[in-house]
């Protein structure tokens, strides 16, 4: 909708299509899900020298082909509740 406030919509269609929408999850945070998967795929795959770019992309691909067959995900337990406790600085007391 934002692109049919600024452009024409001829425009604003032919820029729209070019653009691929990927939602982010609603619970957790999408940043440390995705730096946790990083983080296993370096430890899993990529913990070692790769001689090239052909090696690199085999090598990630089997890796999420594996990840995807095993249905792998992410068991997000970081609750509202417990991060007003370990981040009580930042979040306000209600105030009665």
């Amino acid at each position: 909708g934002a692109l049919y406030e600024v452009f024409e919509p001829a425009e604003a269609r032919r820029i729209a299509t070019k653009l691929e929408i990927h939602y982010t999850p609603k619970h957790g945070s999408w940043l440390n899900m995705v730096e946790s998967e990083l983080s296993v795929l370096v430890r899993q795959c990529l913990q070692r020298r790769i001689p090239n770019i052909e090696t690199l992309e085999k090598q990630v691909s089997a890796w999420e082909c594996d990840r995807n067959i095993n249905q792998v995900r992410v068991d997000w337990r970081f609750r509202t509740e417990d991060a007003r406790v370990k981040l009580s600085k930042i979040y306000p007391t209600p105030q009665n």
